[in-house]
């Protein structure tokens, strides 16, 4: 078992940014591929970025590709969403993720965090 637990949200207005972190426990971090995804209102939950075990090889949606970085400290069994530029359309629940491979269907996603709110105000 692995437990996720998301900081860091908060209302932040366009062009703003906001620094995201989940801090696991459980199981050894540096073994799972960690994430975020998040889920707007009416929307259905979508894939934001990924970083593999090495914390070099990233993964990003084309919506947040070049302003968002993802990066993860195994020594501190913590992974960060750095979120630069955000426009209104980055409101939605973001969710920390753990799973054993690199996926972007949240149906094969192994460990959720709770989710914590961002909120981009125009």
């Amino acid at each position: 078992q692995v437990q996720l637990v998301e900081s860091g949200g908060g209302l932040v207005q366009a062009g703003g940014s906001l620094r995201l972190s989940c801090a696991a426990s459980g199981r050894t971090f540096s073994y799972y591929v960690m994430g975020w995804f998040r889920q707007a209102p009416g929307k259905e939950r979508e894939f934001v970025a990924a970083i593999r075990r090495d914390a070099v090889s990233t993964y990003y949606a084309d919506s947040v590709k070049g302003r968002f970085i993802i990066s993860r400290d195994n020594a501190e069994n913590t992974v960060y969403l750095q979120m630069n530029s955000l426009k209104p359309e980055d409101t939605a629940v973001y969710y920390c993720t753990a799973d054993q491979i690199h996926t972007r269907s949240p149906q094969a996603i192994d460990y959720w965090g709770k989710g914590i709110l961002v909120s981009v105000s125009s």
